[in-house]
């Protein structure tokens, strides 16, 4: 979050305790993060954590806030994927 780099990606496994973000770069362990997560026209925005690494592949991301405008976003993306 303080250093201001940007790397893009896809998410899957998204839950409301995080995703696996699929990358080819990748931040360490620990790293503070800020996501913004798009779908279509919609997006949200959270503050997560890097909690784990799989070299070549990505990122596990546990987030640890999700804006209060984004929550009813993300609620209704979880809904649709339990379709």
């Amino acid at each position: 979050m303080q250093s201001e780099r940007c790397i893009s990606g896809n998410t899957k496994d998204l839950s409301l305790f995080g995703c696996f973000a699929v990358t080819v770069d990748s931040f360490a362990e620990g790293t503070k993060v800020r996501l913004r997560i798009s779908r279509g026209e919609t997006h949200i925005d959270v503050q997560g954590e890097v909690t784990y690494l799989v070299h070549g592949s990505g990122m596990g991301i546990a987030f640890t806030s999700v804006e209060p405008s984004s929550l009813p976003i993300l609620n209704e993306w979880l809904a649709g994927l339990r379709k």
